[in-house]
């Protein structure tokens, strides 16, 4: 077997940098983009614009249908670790963008005065500068002209910051840094103009011939007799070509940039490409939960401090009486479940005592008689039975009084009743049952000659005796 490239070791050590990185990367701040409602085709490419600023700690394929309500979108964000949801929607007049944080909130609606996608952008430009490695990192955000204009101002330049992973100054790489976005506050407007840059790093110092020697962009050195003319001069190079830069945007690099001439401890101009979209925003409100509760601030609307303590104390009112309303319904679902509960055990109790009715001796125990009772009367029912045995008829009722008398089999005792009834002798007359310990000749003996036998309906018959040969 062919060994494998790397030891146990390195194995071990590249599991935990893995295991390290995922970690790091859970903790950072992840986003959903969205449009909602009909925001129109516009709308929806802005937003998927701004989806690709927020890269890459964003769902850069995320569909969110008409059916799909925010809080299905907040279930789902809870076990994918997203904490910001960035929104549009459009009404007849206005375009808003929402910022959420997620889960307790607060909330942001902007207002979009003005905004130019990422094509209107690029197209005019005469160079531009974007390549997908540029957003393998997040952008670096630069927050300009947010002082201490109130609270709201606060709690925004917070909620921008929060949107991206921070950055430690003493270890952060300049090589993951190659994008901008800027965020900058005009007091006299209450705008907020919202941009976003390609960053680019150039050696200065060095001729524009130099440059373009160094940027592997060789010029035309046709009418050049030598080298020197290119680099002293740079000949043959339009002015365009070269970018004025000055002391606001030179500065010296404390590590080195991928890129030639970007050395540590050396000049180095720092240029700004813009890639888009553009937004011109305007804060409408801040609300305290996501997208609703308390309203902490307004443009258009302001309140006195008695009107917000009334509007508090309603609030209260109504969360109390809401909270007395749960305890009523708890109550009222728990003295419903006692009722049913006691209404099943009685029920069960009720049947119980109807199956043990309906079985009688069967299979319930008899207790049986009190001892003084079962004298004369069991020794009669004794004597009855051996009579029944011995002659195969029952008794008469003079014979054994205290004896229960047998119930003919077949017949319940109001049809045997009617059925006496019917007969004209009254049913006096009747047939005994045939003895199975006794034979047929043994039987007839009892019987005279010539008896009138009934059948039943009324209607007699003479059994005659059997002619000897």
């Amino acid at each position: 077997m062919r060994p494998s490239g790397r030891s146990r070791h390195q194995k071990r050590a590249r599991a935990q940098a893995q295991l390290r990185n995922l970690e790091v990367y859970a903790a950072q701040p992840h986003s959903f983009v969205f449009a909602r409602g009909r925001a129109g085709r516009s709308v929806r490419q802005l937003s998927l614009d701004l989806r690709r600023v927020m890269e890459p700690l964003t769902a850069t394929r995320l569909q969110v249908r008409k059916k799909n309500s925010l809080k299905d979108c907040v279930a789902v964000a809870g076990p994918l670790g997203v904490t910001h949801f960035l929104i549009l929607s459009k009404t007849e007049t206005n375009i808003y963008f929402k910022l959420m944080r997620l889960p307790g909130g607060p909330t942001l609606t902007f207002r979009i005065n003005k905004y130019t996608l990422v094509r209107d952008v690029v197209s005019s430009l005469r160079r531009h500068r974007m390549h997908e490695q540029q957003f393998t990192h997040p952008p670096l955000l630069v927050l300009n002209s947010f002082g201490p204009h109130g609270m709201h101002m606060k709690l925004m330049a917070t909620m921008f910051q929060n949107l991206f992973p921070s950055i430690n100054v003493h270890k952060v790489n300049l090589n993951t840094i190659k994008r901008c976005l800027l965020i900058n506050y005009n007091p006299d407007s209450q705008e907020l103009d919202f941009r976003h840059y390609s960053i680019k790093v150039v050696p200065v110092g060095a001729s524009r011939g130099m440059k373009k020697l160094l940027q592997e962009k060789f010029p035309n050195m046709s009418r050049l007799q030598d080298i020197s003319e290119l680099l002293a001069t740079g000949a043959g190079l339009s002015e365009s070509e070269a970018e004025p830069d000055g002391e606001h945007n030179i500065t010296e690099l404390p590590q080195a940039i991928a890129g030639r001439g970007n050395m540590r401890a050396q000049q180095s101009a720092i240029r700004l490409t813009e890639i888009g979209p553009r937004m011109t925003l305007q804060l409408i409100k801040i609300q305290e939960g996501v997208g609703e509760g308390n309203m902490l601030f307004h443009s258009f609307v302001h309140k006195t401090e008695e009107e917000l303590q009334a509007i508090l104390a309603a609030k209260e009112e109504k969360l109390r009486l809401k909270a007395q309303r749960q305890d009523q319904q708890a109550q009222n679902v728990q003295r419903k479940q006692e009722q049913r509960e006691a209404h099943r055990k009685k029920s069960l109790a009720g049947m119980k005592r109807a199956r043990a009715e309906a079985d009688g001796d069967s299979d319930a125990e008899d207790p049986g008689a009190p001892p003084e009772a079962e004298g004369p009367g069991q020794e009669e029912e004794d004597e009855a039975e051996y009579f029944r045995q011995a002659v195969g008829e029952e008794p008469d009722e003079d014979m054994f009084p205290n004896a229960r008398r047998r119930r003919p089999i077949g017949l319940s005792g109001k049809k045997q009743r009617v059925k006496e009834q019917k007969q004209p002798n009254g049913g006096g007359d009747r047939r005994p049952p045939k003895a199975k310990d006794r034979p047929w000749g043994a039987q007839a003996k009892l019987r005279p000659r010539g008896t009138t036998w009934d059948n039943g309906r009324g209607r007699g018959r003479t059994r005659l005796p059997k002619r000897v040969a």
